[in-house]
């Protein structure tokens, strides 16, 4: 009897999804991270706060493809050699503090239906080992990119 070429797309889709997914779910898990913690700013210093190194580090990823910030030229003096009294900074309207809560809810779904994905993918999948390599790679390529000098 003869072979079937009758190519069976669901499952084609399903594998290409899988493959597709384990490759970038790395890049997702930082940027659903990153971007949590830029919703509030959190990645830029400001008086009486410092951003931990490993939020700055990601905002810096995140933002600028990079793993630190060029060094800012200082500031020129105030003329009279004053320094200027801090502004107060205005409220926050409610429409622009209900849509950071908003994102931040979708960044931490985003994160954690990845992290779901990836363990389908790596424990559920009749594909578990490609899946595996895949998702080894989506993690050492965009390092070993990073650390390209130049």
């Amino acid at each position: 009897m003869a072979r079937s070429t009758h190519i069976h797309w669901p499952v084609l889709i399903r594998q290409a999804h899988l493959y597709l997914g384990m490759l970038i779910a790395p890049s997702l898990l930082m940027f659903a991270a990153s971007g949590a913690f830029q919703i509030f700013r959190l990645n830029d210093a400001k008086p009486g706060y410092t951003p931990p190194a490993v939020i700055k580090t990601l905002g810096e990823l995140h933002k600028s493809q990079r793993l630190t910030a060029p060094p800012r030229p200082p500031r020129p003096a105030q003329p009279g050699g004053r320094a200027r009294a801090p502004e107060a900074a205005p409220k926050t309207p409610l429409s622009r503090t209900l849509l950071q809560w908003f994102s931040l809810v979708v960044a931490i779904g985003l994160f954690v239906s990845t992290a779901l994905g990836i363990w389908m993918g790596a424990m559920q999948s009749r594909w578990k080992v490609t899946a595996r390599w895949l998702l080894l790679a989506g993690i050492v390529i965009p390092v070993l990119v990073l650390f390209i000098p130049g």
